[in-house]
């Protein structure tokens, strides 16, 4: 089984996918930090010198290649789902989670990690609010056909597995 953890930057998708990767004894990948080690860079370096469209290639590349492992827990980036036929891959090779979390919660998050973040990079923080504001809207439609969809804030791992058992369960 595979499951695929999705919803906007600051969401909390690879500290959550860690700790449930442990609860199920499954391998934890977030595509970012696969794709730096793949490629040798940062995010922020390939997104800058190769533009949006080929970075967008390139993660799509990485999810054709980690859709091909079995007992996986995949933190996916926050734009992933919304390029190509993305959101329709991972939906048909595992369980898709949205963690949602309001506006007021992911600005806090990302702030703080404004720099390493190449979408939000240079932005001050009435740009930084408007801007996640608007492109939380745009991917509202890709993240809202995941099989599952979660409250992220406050959530534990463990109630992360119950949810997705009780979803397995009812959609066997």
């Amino acid at each position: 089984m595979r499951i695929f953890l999705i919803g906007f930057m600051g969401s909390g998708k690879t500290t959550l996918g860690s700790k449930l990767s442990k609860l199920m004894g499954y391998r934890f990948v977030d595509t970012d930090n696969y794709i730096e080690e793949k490629y040798n860079t940062t995010i922020s370096d390939l997104f800058g010198n190769k533009g949006e469209l080929e970075f967008r290639e390139i993660e799509r590349k990485a999810i054709n290649e980690l859709i091909k492992e079995e007992k996986i827990i995949i933190s996916t980036g926050g734009g992933t789902p919304c390029f190509f036929d993305n959101m329709e891959k991972l939906n048909n090779n595992g369980i898709t989670v949205y963690l949602k979390v309001d506006i007021k919660t992911i600005i806090q998050r990302v702030a703080i990690s404004k720099k390493d973040r190449p979408l939000i990079a240079q932005k001050s923080n009435i740009e930084l609010e408007d801007y996640i504001k608007d492109l939380l809207n745009k991917r509202e439609k890709y993240y809202s056909k995941s099989n599952l969809t979660v409250e992220g804030i406050s959530l534990r791992a463990e109630d992360l597995l119950l949810a997705i058992e009780g979803y397995k369960m009812y959609n066997n």
